[in-house]
């Protein structure tokens, strides 16, 4: 499997992704410049990543400048033909405002950037033993984070079991207390129908190294895309 990791100005976890995804998982990775828009090398078994940071500097809305970059245009078509993309932090919210995901990010309820340790879950555990999981320590670092959909787009992610992750306690309990930024039904990740698309707030590619004290990440791509 290859990935390919876009970078936009403003973009500054780029090198924690290809360092997580080269070095500790030992995937072949391709940086995308975002100005380009040939990714013909990658199939539909690759996948395209969309990292953090501050794409264009957040101006206008996170994301709203980079969903109309020239590789962007390219990624969308990718996604659409079943290839596999990933977005985390400021790229869930650039897949949000591309359309490939539903929902928004907002601004955190407690109006406040938050950089910290948290914990989330698989968000099909619950009610369903096949999906027990274990809650996962991984960083969130952001400050728009608050996920929200309407009543109708969430009724869907719950039937199609499209909420990839939830907040939760280190103990795996879902609850207000475990959440960072007020996110609707304490949801951290979600994913589109056909499950190619995933975005997510938390940084896993953060947690990949024994030398940082947490490898818990490597488990949010072993969920994902099966490696580990």
């Amino acid at each position: 499997m290859k990935f390919g990791v876009v970078v936009f100005p403003g973009s500054n976890c780029d090198r924690d992704m290809i360092e997580a995804l080269q070095n500790d998982l030992q995937q072949e990775v391709i940086q995308l410049w975002h100005k380009d828009k040939d990714i013909s090398s990658f199939t539909t078994d690759d996948c395209i990543v969309l990292p953090g940071g501050f794409s264009y500097g957040d101006y206008l809305r996170c994301g709203a400048i980079a969903r109309f970059s020239p590789m962007m245009q390219s990624v969308i078509e990718f996604a659409n033909r079943g290839g596999k993309v990933l977005g985390v932090c400021n790229g869930f919210q650039i897949l949000c405002e591309s359309g490939l995901l539903p929902g928004v990010l907002l601004r955190n309820s407690h109006q406040q950037f938050v950089c910290k340790n948290i914990y989330i879950k698989e968000g099909a555990s619950e009610g369903n033993a096949k999906y027990t999981s274990t809650p996962l320590r991984i960083p969130v670092a952001h400050g728009e984070g608050r996920y929200f959909a309407n009543d109708t787009t969430l009724e869907e992610l719950e039937m199609h079991r499209q909420i990839i992750y939830r907040y939760c306690d280190e103990k795996g309990n879902v609850n207000a207390g475990a959440n960072p930024n007020g996110a609707i039904h304490n949801i951290a990740g979600i994913c589109n129908k056909q499950r190619n698309v995933f975005g997510m707030m938390p940084h896993p590619e953060r947690a990949c190294s024994s030398l940082l004290g947490n490898e818990d990440g490597r488990s949010v791509f072993n969920h994902l895309f099966g490696i580990n």
